[in-house]
């Protein structure tokens, strides 16, 4: 567990790094239902694939700029001339097959709002449509993947989505609140289980 002002929070959140810390109180394990932001969390799941999580917050503000808000529809129409672009920029990670896999993975999202009416509604099936509530003690415990992660890993790569592995997935997962991975002792996990999928 990482103290500060007097509360427990996950050790993954290092109390000296404010931007960790913020994201953990605020935003971890809350129950996502915003498309944008469902896609923008994917992206960053996947981009942070062999890197520290640390580095994509510190790049977060640069991915929203370039990728437009992470609206499906105005990164599906990015052409070859725009990724090279967006490769030449440090504010994001210049990995070429993740900058492509973001553009093909749009084009994906809209195959899914177009057959489900949204991203949302597809992603929340998974768990019927509620958060999966966890009592880890230690953050030990905490899996890497799942067979549901497996199982939506599966599913987005069928349906042309890329670095989406399982364990990505399931990192996606306790992102958006499919899934409360606070450990018990963290001040978040009674408050995040409140949460309900409407949240």
């Amino acid at each position: 567990m990482a103290p500060s002002n007097g509360q427990n929070r996950c050790a993954w959140a290092p109390s000296d790094d404010a931007d960790y810390v913020a994201y953990h109180d605020d935003e971890w394990g809350v129950p996502v239902h915003d498309d944008r932001v469902l896609f923008e969390m994917l992206t960053l799941e996947g981009a942070q694939a062999g890197l520290s999580w640390s580095t994509i917050l510190r790049k977060r503000d640069g991915y929203r700029r370039l990728f437009v808000g992470f609206d499906p529809a105005a990164v599906a129409r990015f052409s070859d001339a725009k990724v090279e672009e967006l490769l030449r920029d440090p504010s994001i990670v210049r990995n070429r097959l993740k900058v492509e896999s973001t553009v093909s993975n749009a084009r994906a999202v809209l195959d899914v709002q177009k057959e489900l009416g949204s991203l949302d509604a597809f992603l929340w099936n998974f768990v019927d449509g509620e958060p999966l509530q966890n009592t880890w003690r230690e953050l030990a415990e905490l899996p890497a993947q799942t067979t549901l992660s497996t199982q939506m890993s599966k599913d987005l790569k069928r349906r042309g989505f890329r670095f989406v592995g399982p364990t990505v997935c399931y990192a996606f997962m306790q992102a958006v609140g499919l899934v409360n991975d606070h450990v018990v002792g963290c001040f978040r996990h009674r408050e995040v289980a409140a949460m309900t999928s409407e949240s």
